[in-house]
C-alpha cells in the first residue's frame, strides 16, 4: 500500500481529504497527518511516506519550503503534490524545479484525487520494478565475478567488484548446498528440479538476510546437480554468537525445513581471504567426488573428510591395475582378489585420508576412461555421480572393502552392457512402453531394471537420441494424449489429467502450458473455432 502524509493547516481540508475518497479500495494507507511543513518534516525524519500531499500556504514553514528541504537533504524520495488557492505560475514553477508530481488547484475534485492517487500508485510499480530488475542484474554480475574468483580466472577488475559489493571478512569457505532426491534424477523433470532449486536459492537468502549476495545459483555446470553455492565469512556465525558448525547447522536446519527437500553440504577448505576462495572451491568438488566413498552425512568438511598420511602420499598402481584389468574382464573371482590386495597393500602403507582418497582418484579415472573409449556417448561427470550413488545399498560402510567390491562388479557389468550396445533395440521396447502405459507412473529406474540395463546408462543413451531426458519424453507424450483427448471428447480436466497419469490437475495444467502454451480450456477452444 501507498503511505500517505496530509499536510494542511485547515482542519477541515485534511479531513475533507481523507473522506473523499477509499484511500484503501485504491491501494492507499493514510498513515500521519501534519498542521505545517515543520511539523511534516520531523515526521519524516523518523517515518517513511509513499505519497505528500501538502498545501502552499502554511505557517512556520510552506508546502514549497517543505518540498524543497526533503529534497536538497535526501530526506524523503516520496511523491509530492501540491494543493494551492493560487494560480500564479511561478509557484508551479518552483514546485517542479523540486520534482513535484502535480500541482493541483483547491478546491480538489474527487476525480483529480482519483487520477493522482493512482498516477502514484503506478509510478511506485514501475519504480519497485524497476528497482527490483536492477538488483537482479546487480547480483548476476556480482556472481559472474565471484565464478571468476572461485575458477581462479580472475583480475584485479573482478577481485575490486567483490570486495566492494559483498561484506567479507578473514575465514572464508566456499561451501556447495546441494538438492538430493531419493528418486532417480532422470526420474525428476528438469522443471520441478529447477523449481526446487530456486527455492533453495530463495530460502538461503532469506537464512542469510543482509549477506544474501554471498549466495549464488547455479554455480555448478553439472547437468545433474542442482546446487546453491554460499561464500562464506566468520562474521556470519559470530555476529549470530554461535560457531561455524553451529551456524552451518542451523543453516541446514531452516533449510530442510522452509524447502522441505534433503540438502547436502560440502565445506570447503578454509582459506584465509576471498583472493584465495578458488583453494576453497577446489577441495569442496573434491568433497563431492568423493562423498560416495564416505559415510553418509548433511554435512561433510574438508579438514574432516581429507587426513594427510605423515609418510606421503603414495600410489598403489600395481594392485590398482590389476582390479582395473578384472573388472574390464568382468571376472567376480579376480575382482574380489584384487580388491583384497589393494587393501592389504593400503594397509601395510599405514594409508589414511588422502592416500586412500588418490587412489580411489586414479580407479575411477580410469574406470571412467574405459567406459568413454567403448561409447562416446558417455558423460563423465554423470557416470560418476549417478554408478556412485546407485551402486550401493545402504548400510555398507562407504569406503570399506565390502563397499569397493560391490563398485566393482557393479560397473563391471555396466561395461559389459556397453560392449553389447544395448541401446539399438531396448529403446524401441521404452518407446513401445511410454506408447502402452503412458499412463502408469513410468521411471528409468524400473525400466532399466526389467531390461537388464544399468539406468545411468540408459539415461544417457536415451538423451543422444531424442535430444532429452526420459521424463520430459515421457511429460511431452502425456501431453500429446491430452491435447487429443480435449479435441475428441467432452471430458472435464481432471478427468482427462487423470487419464494421461497426472494426479495433481494444477500441475497438469502447468506442464500443458509450459508444452502448449495455453490453458487445456483455451486449448479445446481454439480447436473447437
Amino acid at each position: 500500500m501507498l503511505r500517505v502524509l496530509l499536510v494542511d493547516d485547515e482542519p477541515f481540508i485534511v479531513q475533507g481529504l481523507s473522506r473523499l475518497l477509499d484511500w484503501e479500495k485504491e491501494g492507499c494507507e493514510i498513515v500521519a497527518t501534519a498542521q505545517n511543513g515543520a511539523e511534516a518534516l520531523a515526521y519524516l525524519r523518523e517515518n517513511e511516506a509513499d505519497l505528500i500531499i501538502a498545501d502552499i500556504k502554511m505557517p512556520e514553514m510552506t508546502g514549497l519550503e517543505l518540498l524543497e528541504t526533503i529534497r536538497r537533504e535526501k530526506i524523503s524520495d516520496a511523491y509530492f503534490v501540491i494543493l494551492s488557492g493560487y494560480r500564479d505560475f511561478a509557484y508551479a514553477q518552483q514546485a517542479i524545479r523540486y520534482a513535484c508530481m502535480d500541482y493541483v488547484l483547491k478546491p480538489v475534485e474527487k476525480e483529480v484525487l482519483t487520477e493522482i492517487i493512482r498516477k502514484a500508485a503506478n509510478m511506485s510499480a514501475t519504480e519497485i520494478q524497476r528497482q527490483e530488475d536492477k538488483k537482479q542484474m546487480e547480483r548476476a554480475y556480482l556472481a559472474r565475478n565471484v565464478i571468476s574468483l572461485l575458477l581462479g580466472k580472475y583480475d584485479e577488475i573482478n577481485l575490486e567488484y567483490v570486495l566492494n559489493h559483498m561484506r567479507l571478512s578473514g575465514g572464508v569457505r566456499y561451501i556447495d548446498i546441494q538438492l538430493v532426491d531419493a528418486q532417480d534424477p532422470e526420474d525428476v523433470e528438469d522443471m520441478e528440479m529447477r523449481s526446487r532449486q530456486r527455492k533453495l536459492y530463495q530460502g538461503c537468502r532469506e537464512f542469510l538476510k543482509e549477506d544474501e549476495t554471498h549466495c549464488i545459483l547455479d554455480v555448478s555446470s553439472e547437468e545433474n546437480i542442482y546446487d546453491v553455492g554460499l561464500v562464506y565469512c566468520d562474521h556470519m556465525a559470530v555476529k549470530e554468537g554461535y560457531s561455524e558448525k553451529v551456524y552451518l547447522e542451523r543453516l541446514l536446519h531452516y533449510l530442510n525445513t522452509s524447502i522441505k527437500q534433503k540438502i547436502v553440504m560440502l565445506v570447503g577448505k578454509r582459506v584465509p581471504d576471498i583472493a584465495a576462495i578458488s583453494k576453497s572451491y577446489g577441495t569442496a568438488c573434491m568433497l563431492n567426488s568423493l562423498r560416495a566413498f564416505h559415510d553418509r552425512k548433511d554435512i561433510y568438511y574438508y579438514e574432516e573428510e581429507i587426513q594427510v598420511n605423515s609418510s606421503g602420499i603414495l600410489l598403489c598402481k600395481a594392485e590398482l591395475d590389476g582390479l582395473i584389468s578384472a573388472i574390464e574382464q568382468n571376472d567376480k573371482v579376480r575382482i574380489h582378489e584384487a580388491v583384497d590386495r589393494l587393501f592389504d597393500e593400503l594397509r601395510n602403507m599405514g594409508a589414511m585420508g588422502e592416500t586412500i582418497n588418490l587412489n580411489i582418484n586414479y580407479l575411477l579415472f580410469q574406470l571412467i576412461h574405459t567406459a568413454t573409449e567403448q561409447d562416446d556417448c558417455v558423460n563423465q561427470q554423470e557416470i560418476l555421480h549417478l554408478i556412485s550413488e546407485s551402486a550401493f545399498e545402504d548400510g555398507l560402510m562407504r569406503g570399506s572393502k565390502v563397499h569397493l567390491a560391490r563398485f566393482a562388479c557393479e560397473y563391471a557389468e555396466y561395461l559389459a552392457q556397453l560392449r553389447k550396445n544395448v541401446s539399438r533395440g531396448v529403446l524401441a521396447l521404452i518407446e513401445q512402453e511410454v506408447r502402452e502405459r503412458f499412463a502408469e507412473n513410468l521411471t528409468l529406474r524400473d525400466l532399466g531394471q526389467k531390461y537388464f540395463i544399468n539406468n545411468a546408462y540408459l539415461g544417457q543413451v536415451f538423451r543422444k537420441k531424442y535430444n532429452q531426458s526420459f521424463k520430459d519424453y515421457l511429460n511431452n507424450y502425456r501431453i500429446e494424449q491430452a491435447a487429443q483427448l480435449l479435441v475428441r471428447t467432452d471430458d472435464r480436466i481432471y478427468k482427462i489429467a487423470e487419464d494421461v497419469g497426472y494426479k495433481n490437475t494444477d500441475y497438469f495444467i502447468n506442464k500443458f502450458i509450459a508444452v502448449k502454451g495455453c490453458t487445456p480450456s483455451k486449448f479445446r477452444k481454439q480447436a473447437l473455432v
